[in-house]
């Protein structure tokens, strides 16, 4: 007989996560890098104001973006702004407001957009039934 004859191992049973950890982890890093990319949006230089930012308690939401130069935009949800002439702007946030009445309407223009963009757009809200309309600006630090 053989002396040196050594013991069978019995198989392991345990998962080795030690791999599965390093995976998470470059994940965790990629997300991390790409996140404030992901960031969807019309570029608005948004005036700056003293005050306390509202609470939103509808997790809808509509916002309209009106740009410097006069251009219109309109984002549901967070989701990626689409440019929209201001007739189609008016008759597509009623038409939404008809299907989900507790959405939150907001306007965001830039602070050197005409007045008169931000008040017309208000006003076609207001005669159509949208009676909360929010404006959005920044928080002075």
């Amino acid at each position: 007989m053989n002396t040196t004859h050594r013991k069978r191992r019995k198989p392991m049973a345990e998962i080795n996560v030690v791999p599965y950890i390093d995976v998470m982890l470059v994940l965790l890093v990629i997300f991390m890098v790409t996140a404030p990319l992901q960031q969807q949006g019309v570029e608005i230089d948004l005036p700056v104001t003293q005050g306390n930012p509202i609470e939103q308690k509808e997790k809808s939401n509509l916002i309209i973006s009106i740009k410097k130069q006069g251009q219109y935009y309109l984002s549901e949800n967070g989701a990626k702004a689409i440019a929209i002439s201001e007739d189609e702007l008016t008759s597509k946030v009623i038409a939404l407001y008809q299907k989900k009445p507790k959405i939150q309407v907001y306007i965001r223009g830039d602070k050197s957009v005409n007045y008169g963009h931000v008040v017309s757009v208000m006003a076609r809200l207001k005669q159509s039934g949208i009676a909360r309309i929010g404006l959005m600006t920044n928080p002075d630090e």
